[in-house]
């Protein structure tokens, strides 16, 4: 294998995982910065007001994407087998 093939491998294997993983962090972002702003607007200071949210809003994205994240995930597998295949 070369080393270009591996930089391309390796590139691509990092933009996956930033596909897969963005629509799980950004939603558990968005929460997060909602309840801080009540904290804010409201002065409740409690640090476990923002775990129950942000657990919720989380498995209910990994259910909403995990058909996207699995494609995602198998074409890649493909992707790297077929390379496997070739050496």
């Amino acid at each position: 294998m070369q080393s270009l093939e591996i930089l391309d491998i390796s590139r691509e294997a990092i933009w996956v995982l930033i596909k897969v993983s963005s629509p799980i962090i950004i939603s558990a972002m968005i929460v997060g910065l909602f309840v801080s702003l009540i904290q804010a607007l409201t002065q409740i200071n409690e640090a476990t007001l923002t775990f129950i949210p942000k657990i919720v809003v989380v498995f209910f994205a990994i259910l909403i994407f995990i058909s996207f994240m699995a494609t995602t995930m198998g074409d890649f597998s493909a992707i790297i087998m077929g390379k496997i295949r070739n050496l």
